[in-house]
């Protein structure tokens, strides 16, 4: 898809992947203190959103939603997710953080809901497969000012993508966050310890 073509030639990257309406232009505009054109209906999003600093090798990439959006085609969506796959795999080695954002409010039915014998739920599909690429990988699990049993959310979350309980051991994986008001601490740390890793303490100054 020639929307995706858009990346700014840059080394060093971390991208946001979810669902549509998760939040994602939210904490995008929250990382980086830059508007980006969210619309009122889900998947609005529909070719990824760079961000870059012209004096840092980094850019910072919105992914389009994946999932139900209203008002587009099955096949699209199909032909959305796919250019989404094709994106990671073809920068995979430079993409140093991977956060999928969740929906805290309604991850877990979402995903319970498409679990099935012959259906991955898509979110749970997308975090194996940016670990399957070796990308580090932090779920951000957003609203999280709508869900009232914190800790057995998280734990739920955790569960459902094969993470045993308590979620409080996988600090640098998942992130309970609130974009909307500015509160993404518990993403910025996670995503600093995977910088941390890879010798990128450079980075640490966009989180």
């Amino acid at each position: 898809m020639d929307s995706f073509d858009t990346r700014p030639d840059r080394d060093a990257e971390v991208v946001l992947v979810g669902r549509s309406n998760v939040g994602k232009s939210t904490l995008m505009r929250e990382i980086t203190g830059h508007r980006f054109d969210t619309g009122g209906k889900p998947g609005v999003t529909r070719s990824p959103n760079h961000y870059d600093w012209t004096a840092q090798d980094f850019v910072i990439t919105d992914l389009p939603g994946f999932g139900f959006m209203s008002g587009v085609e099955g096949d699209r969506r199909e032909q959305i997710k796919t250019a989404i796959v094709q994106y990671l795999e073809e920068h995979a080695d430079k993409i140093l953080v991977g956060v999928l954002v969740l929906d805290g409010k309604s991850a877990v039915d979402i995903i319970d809901r498409h679990s099935g014998p012959d259906e991955i739920p898509y979110d749970v599909e997308m975090y194996h497969f940016l670990r399957d690429l070796d990308i580090p990988t932090v779920v951000a699990v957003n609203k999280m000012d709508k869900v009232d049993d914190r800790d057995e959310r998280l734990d739920d979350i955790c569960d459902r993508l094969g993470l045993l309980p308590p979620w409080k051991q996988w600090q640098d994986t998942i992130a309970p966050i609130k974009a909307k008001n500015g509160q993404i601490d518990a993403l910025n740390e996670a995503v600093r310890s995977h910088l941390h890793e890879q010798q990128r303490d450079d980075l640490f100054q966009f989180f």
